[in-house]
C-alpha cells in the first residue's frame, strides 16, 4: 500500500489544537487551554474568569459589572468570579473611574450628550452613582450650553421651511433626547430660531412642555 493510499484510509486528524470534540477550532491566543463552554474546564473556575475577561477587554474597557454580568451569564461560580475580578481591578485591568471619564468625554463630544443622559448611560452600564458623579462634573453648565447650541445650529436647516411651533417643538425634542433641562433647551431654542429669522409667534404650551416625556 503506498503512503498515498495510507493516509486516505487514516480517520480525521484529531491532534491537540486543530478541533476542539463538539466545538470550533482552537484560537484564542490568550488561552488556548481554555474553553469556558468544556465542562472538563470548570475544574478550574478561577482559569475560564480569567479566559472570559481577557478576551472581552481585548475588545473595549468593560465596568466591573459589565464582567461581573458576563461571567454570571457564562456559568462561572461567585466566589471565583470575585476573585478574578478583584484581582483585575487590583492591577488596573478594571477601573471603573477611568472608564466613566473616558466614556463622559467621548459621549459629551461626540454626541452631545448632557450630564443627565450621561449619568443615565453609566447607571446602566453598573458605574456606582459616586463614581459617576465624579465624571460628570468634568462637564459644566458652559459646555452644556455651548453643545446644545452647535447641536440646534446643526439641525436647523432642516426646520426652517416649518412654522415656529413646529420647529420649536422638534429642536426642543432633541435636545430632551440628549438629556437637556427644558429650561436650557427652551433658551437656546429661541435664540436660534430668532437669530435664523423665524416668525415670531407666540406658542401657549411652550412653557408646559413635558422634556422627560419626550426622552427615548
Amino acid at each position: 500500500m503506498t503512503g498515498w493510499q495510507n493516509s486516505r484510509r487514516r480517520g480525521p486528524d484529531t491532534r491537540r489544537g486543530t478541533q476542539r470534540p463538539g466545538g470550533g477550532p482552537d484560537d484564542d491566543p490568550l488561552n488556548p487551554d481554555v474553553d469556558p463552554e468544556s465542562p472538563e474546564e470548570m475544574r478550574d473556575p478561577e482559569s475560564v474568569a480569567r479566559g472570559i475577561c481577557l478576551r472581552a477587554l481585548t475588545g473595549a474597557p468593560k465596568t466591573r459589572q459589565q464582567l461581573a454580568d458576563l461571567l454570571t451569564t457564562r456559568g462561572v461560580p461567585e466566589d471565583a468570579a470575585e476573585a478574578v475580578l478583584d484581582r483585575f481591578t487590583e492591577v488596573g485591568l478594571i477601573d471603573d473611574a477611568a472608564f466613566a471619564r473616558a466614556w463622559v468625554s467621548s459621549r459629551q463630544a461626540g454626541r452631545g450628550l448632557a450630564r443627565r443622559a450621561l449619568s443615565a448611560e453609566l447607571r446602566a452600564k453598573g458605574v456606582e452613582p459616586e463614581v459617576a458623579a465624579v465624571a460628570v462634573e468634568a462637564v459644566g453648565d458652559d459646555d452644556e450650553r455651548e453643545t446644545a447650541r452647535r447641536l440646534v445650529e446643526r439641525k436647523l436647516g432642516a426646520v426652517r421651511r416649518l412654522d415656529r411651533a413646529t420647529a420649536t417643538r422638534r429642536l426642543m425634542g432633541m435636545l430632551a433626547r440628549k438629556g437637556y433641562n427644558g429650561g436650557l433647551a427652551a433658551a437656546v431654542v429661541r435664540e436660534a430660531l430668532d437669530r435664523a429669522g423665524a416668525e415670531d409667534v407666540a406658542i401657549a404650551e411652550f412653557d408646559d412642555l413635558d422634556e422627560d416625556s419626550l426622552l427615548p
